[in-house]
């Protein structure tokens, strides 16, 4: 294997020389630059990216963590911080914690170990206790997707709660009483915020409905499939529902066709973060949307000034207000 003694050798140059160059010194001459880069490429020599690292105390690397990037949820967001990291000069690494706390850890535990310039974290599986000890340890972590008290300076996140209220709220003025919530079976805050923030709104406007209008499933449109089933199963009476999430609601949606229901004539339903999906299911989706692109944007710029011993002064808010995007799937019961 070719080492840096090897092309000092053949460049004719000393190997603190080589070092200059790979390190891009403002000491090293062109004529060392140029003889140091032919030899490089005559020999195959790629420079160790840790040692370069120890040198310039930068590997040049962002670490991002999300629950699956298969999700286009998460792509998005993987996305954004990429676009973030380009644009400072940075590569990304990117790990996934599949809401599961021994994979969270170990991949938050790796980037550090890679020594990444700046993390963006979205993990939901950790305690509040744990992604505080990390962020000690990295000074340039910051945590999205979620608020933990003694670490707001470095938590970007979304008011799940109130978008869930927003979108039964909606439901109500158009009529509706009788309103089903479809429910994420994991065991993070975004369900349980989101599950209140429908409850809230039923008890904000004097509806009172049992448990049967709450079905449970994973995050996914088979999740929504499932969790359809099991409300179609109980015989309730609904005109509405509320799904977690935009997939969950197309899962919804397919199971209503497939049992010759109509929406919205029979049953509206409203998501949640306004993804691609949305646009394309039909009817178009009525849907909370959730900024993630913007949001992980702050996040990762965030991460970089913080590497850098700056801070955020732009005014980019730390928690994020959702908004309502109006489609098809809501029929007025008004009229």
């Amino acid at each position: 294997m070719t080492t840096i003694k090897d092309v000092a050798k053949s460049a004719g140059v000393s190997v603190a020389t080589v070092s200059r160059v790979i390190n891009k010194s403002p000491k090293a001459s062109q004529a060392s630059i140029h003889a140091v880069t032919q030899a490089m490429q005559a020999l195959g020599y790629r420079p160790n990216a840790a040692a370069r690292a120890l040198v310039s105390q930068s590997t040049n690397t962002m670490g991002v963590l999300v629950s699956d990037v298969s999700d286009p949820f998460f792509g998005t967001l993987v996305k954004a911080v990429d676009t973030v990291a380009r644009h400072n000069g940075k590569h990304l690494l990117v790990g996934n914690g599949y809401h599961n706390e021994e994979d969270e850890r170990r991949s938050i535990e790796l980037l550090i170990n890679n020594r990444c310039d700046a993390l963006v974290i979205h993990a939901k599986a950790l305690s509040d206790e744990e992604l505080i000890a990390f962020s000690k340890e990295a000074k340039s972590m910051v945590v999205i997707n979620r608020h933990i008290p003694g670490l707001e300076d470095r938590c970007i996140s979304l008011d799940n709660h109130k978008g869930a209220f927003m979108a039964t709220e909606y439901l109500i003025r158009q009529g509706h009483k009788k309103i089903a919530c479809i429910v994420s079976n994991h065991a993070i805050a975004d369900a349980v915020e989101r599950e209140t923030g429908y409850q809230d709104a039923l008890e904000a406007h004097h509806i009172t409905l049992p448990d049967t209008y709450i079905a449970y499933g994973e995050p996914s449109s088979e999740g929504g499939e499932q969790a359809m089933l099991s409300l179609l199963t109980k015989g309730i009476d609904i005109t509405a529902i509320v799904a977690y999430n935009d997939n969950m609601a197309a899962g919804a949606l397919s199971v209503m066709e497939e049992n010759g229901i109509e929406s919205p004539g029979q049953i509206s339903i409203i998501g949640f973060d306004d993804g691609l999906i949305a646009r394309y299911v039909k009817p178009h989706l009525t849907t909370v949307r959730y900024p993630i692109q913007m949001m992980a944007e702050t996040a990762a710029q965030l991460a970089l000034d913080l590497s850098k011993d700056d801070t955020l002064n732009d005014g980019s808010p730390k928690r994020y207000s959702p908004t309502m995007v109006k489609r098809d799937s809501v029929k007025s019961l008004n009229d």
